[in-house]
């Protein structure tokens, strides 16, 4: 374990993003405190089931063993629990052999003001306005929806995370034409503006994280696999790929979709998770895969 967490990709989840924590929650919503604090204590020692995110975490933890001597990723719980009733999401922990040590318990209070803290490259939460005060203050951060996840993967197989482009990777300037004047408005704007580098989104941190990890193997040994999996199509295109260029950042594949359903393209990439600002596309990628929603830009207003 590392002293300092300088040069460390470090992602931020909670424990209902990592396990599956739903029928705890209905215990704390319906009867109370109380209720939920005897609830885990009386089942302190029973492992909780994967979550959403957890095949996503396992992976990411796969690249620190690759090379033990390069610690790469830190991932820290973030929890609302107490300490007392977190012993039963660290007992799971330890039960999955998942390598974090790390972790904040808020007793019921936002864990957020601990994201700055760590230093965080991405924060993963079920609780919509811990991710957007994250997002507001310039982290990528996405909240953690039901899906459909294949936990019996292989966590050590190459980490795959997609992208949608406006609003996530990029900012939403171009998003914000085509919802005041529309598609031909929108084409006709980014085909002008076709050399001039898009701004950076909520996600343009985190990707370069993801950038600089891959950049230390060759490209057909990469452990990590990313895409742009974007509604936007020619002559929207262009404006894309030479902002990626100008950045100097990597993306291995690039799905412009012209507006076709994103779910099915995410499922043949193999997404261990997708991330998107539009509850549309969060909806049709969560048939398939892990997903988050961005709530962030103009769609989200």
């Amino acid at each position: 374990m590392p002293a300092n967490l300088d040069d460390v990709l470090v992602v931020a989840i909670s424990s209902r993003a990592l396990f599956d924590l739903e029928e705890s929650n209905r215990v704390f919503e319906e009867r109370g405190v109380q209720a939920y604090h005897a609830y885990q204590l009386a089942r302190e020692e029973e492992v909780l089931e994967p979550g959403v995110a957890f095949m996503l975490v396992q992976k990411l933890l796969a690249l620190n063993a690759r090379e033990p001597a390069r610690h790469r990723v830190e991932v820290v719980l973030l929890s609302r629990n107490t300490a007392d009733t977190g012993l039963r999401v660290f007992h799971s922990i330890r039960h999955y052999g998942l390598d974090i040590t790390r972790a904040v318990f808020t007793g019921g209070e936002s864990t957020y003001p601990y994201v700055p803290s760590f230093g965080t490259h991405l924060f993963l939460s079920t609780n919509p306005l811990d991710v957007r005060r994250a997002l507001a203050d310039g982290f990528a951060a996405a909240t953690i929806v039901p899906s459909n996840v294949d936990h019996a993967a292989d966590r050590t197989a190459q980490l795959r995370i997609a992208f949608d482009g406006d609003a996530v990777l990029f900012s939403d300037e171009a998003e914000r034409v085509f919802k005041r004047d529309g598609l031909d408005a929108f084409h006709s704007s980014e085909s002008s503006a076709a050399r001039e580098p898009l701004s950076g989104g909520p996600f343009k941190t985190f990707l370069s994280a993801l950038h600089r990890i891959q950049s230390e193997y060759p490209m057909e040994q990469s452990p990590i696999r990313t895409a742009l999996v974007t509604a936007r199509g020619a002559p929207a295109h262009e404006r894309v790929i030479r902002t990626l260029r100008a950045w100097e950042i990597r993306i291995d594949e690039a799905l412009f979709l012209g507006g076709l359903d994103k779910g099915e393209f995410l499922k043949t990439f193999g997404a261990d998770i997708y991330f998107d600002d539009q509850t549309s596309h969060v909806d049709s990628a969560r048939q398939h895969v892990a997903a988050g929603h961005v709530p962030f830009g103009v769609s989200n207003a």
